[in-house]
């Protein structure tokens, strides 16, 4: 069983206890084992502020573009490893596990594509510039630059590769580096996408940090030129903000939690028309896609009164063709819940839904 480390300071760091299991959603199996103990992460804050961030502040746009080029490389070119470990430890089919790793290699790359753009400039100009006085002489443009910070990633289980890469992007191309905190439950894959771009020597020292397990302290020692950037629950996204030391500094922080998506059918759209057929693909494909377990997931159809009867009809010929299972298995079409307490919470979820709600596709 991998022992998963955490990398700060410009070193790996392997704890010597505190760990929690990581298990295979399909088997149960253990796969890994997590923690965080003992990791100063005060040491850690700085050293990523300090040689990081200075480090990233004298590229410009156009070389911060090219670390992201060459990361988002790296992992393409391991691309076939990652969805291998993706299928063993989070439970997706291979389709899927190419939603989550391709995402992640084209965000880098995409963002690498503006930071081109942008060229050999450090700072954005924002707006044009104002005559302050009664002459040119008293003249002023607002520039943006780079905090002197971190952006502190913490990311949710479903998209262990997208998740990080997507704020991770963004933050590097303004020349903030970033700590990256994954879902512990499936932080066997970010590890691994992590180990692979500093092994590739893709990254400044200190421009990324990965830490595997609890955050300790860190949260509470970010600071007014910090970022803090969540995906994850509401509950959790409320804790978070109300932290003291963030309120007291006003550090910046970015929530992405508890997405409620529709699918609208119009009541101008025919049985079988194009438009008809494109709803229930949609519909079928964000229920089922990850196993549903996605922020853009749709959680309520609304159709017209007097097409629901078909509607359900439809949709549920095309939800007895999908195969659930192993998804090593060449049949499966879509793999188990990435965890035990998100298994517990869908079936708690469904009973609550059966009290008032008549079942259209499955067993009661």
């Amino acid at each position: 069983m991998k022992t998963l480390k955490s990398y700060v300071g410009g070193r790996w760091h392997e704890a010597a206890g505190g760990f929690q299991e990581l298990v295979d959603p399909t088997t149960e199996q253990p796969v890994a084992r997590a923690s965080s103990a003992g990791i100063d992460f005060g040491a850690a804050l700085a050293h990523a502020r300090d040689a990081g961030g200075s480090t990233l502040r004298a590229m410009s746009f156009a070389e911060r573009a090219a670390t992201l080029k060459a990361m988002s490389k790296a992992l393409y070119e391991r691309r076939d490893e990652l969805l291998e470990l993706s299928v063993r430890s989070t439970g997706t089919t291979r389709r899927d596990a190419k939603f989550d790793i391709d995402g992640a290699t084209g965000t880098l790359a995409y963002y690498a594509g503006v930071g081109r753009e942008l060229g050999e400039r450090r700072v954005l100009d924002d707006g044009e510039g104002v005559q302050l006085g009664r002459t040119p002489r008293f003249w002023g443009r607002h520039v943006r630059v780079p905090r002197r910070g971190v952006a502190v990633c913490v990311n949710a289980f479903n998209f262990p590769a997208w998740g990080w890469a997507e704020k991770a992007s963004a933050a590097l191309l303004a020349g903030v580096p970033v700590v990256v905190k994954p879902a512990t439950s499936t932080a066997l894959l970010t590890a691994r996408t992590i180990e692979i771009v500093v092994e590739a020597g893709t990254v400044p020292e200190g421009a990324i940090s990965l830490v595997c397990g609890a955050t300790g302290d860190l949260l509470e020692r970010l600071g007014p030129q910090d970022v803090l950037a969540f995906t994850g629950s509401a509950d959790t996204a409320r804790r978070l903000r109300g932290l003291a030391n963030l309120l007291a500094s006003s550090t910046a922080v970015n929530i992405e939690a508890d997405s409620l998506n529709a699918a609208v059918l119009g009541a101008d759209v025919e049985p079988g028309s194009e438009t008809w057929e494109l709803f229930l693909r949609d519909v079928e494909r964000e229920v089922t896609q990850k196993t549903g377990q996605k922020c853009t997931a749709v959680r309520r159809i609304f159709v017209p009164r007097e097409r629901a009867a078909t509607v359900e009809e439809a949709l549920a010929g095309r939800l007895a063709a999908v195969v659930t299972g192993n998804p090593l298995e060449d049949a499966v079409t879509m793999g188990p819940l990435a965890t035990a307490s998100q298994l517990a919470e869908a079936v708690a979820g469904v009973a609550r839904l059966a009290e008032t709600a008549t079942l259209v596709h499955g067993t009661g």
